[in-house]
């Protein structure tokens, strides 16, 4: 076999095993997405709260990438507010659209990334 054909192969294998991977990684944060655990806010201090919606379109087009952020800083609350136990929050932080980041005294309502970025830090 020549050396162009290995090298070929190699690639091909590459490029499935990462095409593979992406598709793994992109459903599993699809299931963590849907999932609606309660959230007691009490035992994360100093986290930011990102409220979202499991079906809200906005939503799941920032989900992913603040997903693969907190993966590193570990710094984001995910609150879904289609868990009914989680809706008192609500009125306590005075929520009327998701998603919604808040950190402090800082809140952000919408999908624009560097906003995004200014609340979740970089």
């Amino acid at each position: 076999m020549t050396l162009i054909k290995r090298v070929g192969k190699v690639l091909a294998v590459i490029v499935v095993v990462l095409a593979v991977s992406s598709f793994a990684s992109h459903q599993y944060v699809n299931h963590v997405e849907k999932q609606r655990p309660v959230v007691t806010l009490a035992k994360h201090p100093k986290k930011v709260l990102f409220f979202y919606r499991d079906d809200c379109p906005d939503c799941q087009s920032i989900f992913h990438r603040i997903y693969w952020h907190n993966a590193i800083s570990h710094n984001i609350l995910f609150i879904n507010m289609n868990q009914p136990q989680n809706r008192h929050y609500i009125q306590k932080y005075q929520l009327t659209s998701v998603p919604t980041l808040i950190r402090d005294n800082q809140r952000y309502t919408g999908t624009n990334q560097q906003k995004i970025k200014q609340i979740v830090g970089d």
